[in-house]
């Protein structure tokens, strides 16, 4: 005979810390995401005028918030990896075997959690690629920037493959927190991954007009 689940029930806590970190993993992720569509925005400003985004930049370094503000995203980074990581299988049999059930099901969400796990292992290391080169050279000006990219073409493609990388991970983020978390059932996840597609290419469009707008300013 089965004993009921009690508060001290191991499985029952086991349930409940995964409960816990899932959370945590989500509150993370939203958090992510509204600063890199923040970000976007802010060092896209450079399509409307270097002065605007130089303006901006000036902005958070006399008030502080990008020599705090950057140690404490990349500490926010590493937390959501190190949470995701939790469902990423690392071991060779086991990403062959998500590999062949994902090729025999044909199930877009699936599809989409393949594509996500693969590209959050790319992120994570040109993530924090980028984070350092950009906190370790201090502060950020428009022509700096420029510079940078004209002078190393390495850095251009570096995040020509970043830039797409991110935004389709955050897209699809998005789109399994709403399904998962019940913010859009099954009637509305076919409205939502439109929304998500669009939302997608207008980020990558605005990153790439951003690069481009760099390489070619007068440096």
């Amino acid at each position: 005979m089965s004993l009921p689940l009690t508060a001290n029930h191991p499985n029952l806590s086991a349930r409940r810390l995964d409960g816990v970190l899932d959370w945590a993993q989500m509150l993370t992720g939203v958090g992510l995401i509204a600063f890199m569509w923040a970000h976007m925005l802010l060092v896209g400003s450079v399509l409307l005028s270097p002065a605007i985004m130089n303006a901006i930049a000036e902005f958070f370094e006399a008030s502080g918030m990008a020599q705090v503000g950057g140690p404490l995203i990349f500490v926010l980074f590493l937390a959501h990896f190190v949470l995701a990581a939790r469902k990423i299988p690392f071991r060779l049999d086991n990403q062959r075997t998500i590999w062949e059930h994902a090729k025999l099901i044909h199930h877009t969400d699936t599809w989409l959690w393949v594509v996500q796990a693969a590209s959050a292992m790319i992120i994570l290391i040109m993530g924090a690629i980028h984070m350092w080169a950009v906190l370790s050279d201090l502060p950020i000006v428009a022509l700096k920037c420029a510079e940078t990219l004209q002078k190393n073409k390495w850095w251009l493609a570096f995040y020509l493959l970043l830039a797409p990388l991110v935004h389709v991970h955050l897209g699809i983020g998005l789109y399994r927190i709403a399904v998962k978390w019940g913010f859009a059932g099954r009637a509305e996840r076919k409205g939502l991954k439109r929304f998500v597609d669009v939302l997608i290419l207008v980020s990558v469009g605005i990153s790439v007009l951003t690069l481009f707008r760099f390489w070619f300013m007068e440096a």
